[in-house]
């Protein structure tokens, strides 16, 4: 597989050089290395390259992007949080589980004002 195949996978698919190492499960060095020609792919990972093609954009692992400063009124507006809301309300069993899990994340209303 030549350097401007990998490239052109990466159109295909829609990623990047990160998502693309990320679904092969490895460094996203190495994706640049062969995008540049310096390396290779071996036989493996051609496989995994076209089986990727083969499945499309979808077989691409993203992580959602962060919403940059989301005000209190919009979070407020997500029917999803109101969901999981009536379902604490609903299950003690969960609320309590979800007060231990938060036990390690800081109190918003803790933190110094910036």
């Amino acid at each position: 597989m030549a350097p401007e195949d990998i490239k052109k996978l990466r159109q295909e698919l829609g990623c990047t050089a990160r998502e693309l190492a990320g679904a092969l499960g490895i460094e996203q060095e190495t994706v640049l290395a062969w995008e540049h020609g310096d390396l290779f792919p071996t036989k493996r990972f051609v496989g995994m390259m076209e089986e990727l093609r083969r499945k499309g954009p979808e077989a691409i692992p993203r992580k959602k992007k962060r919403q940059a400063n989301v005000s209190p009124l919009q979070v407020l507006a997500d029917p999803e949080l109101w969901r999981l809301l009536r379902k604490l309300l609903s299950h003690p069993e969960l609320r309590s589980a979800a007060l231990k899990l938060a036990e390690a994340y800081q109190d918003p209303a803790d933190a110094p004002p910036s």
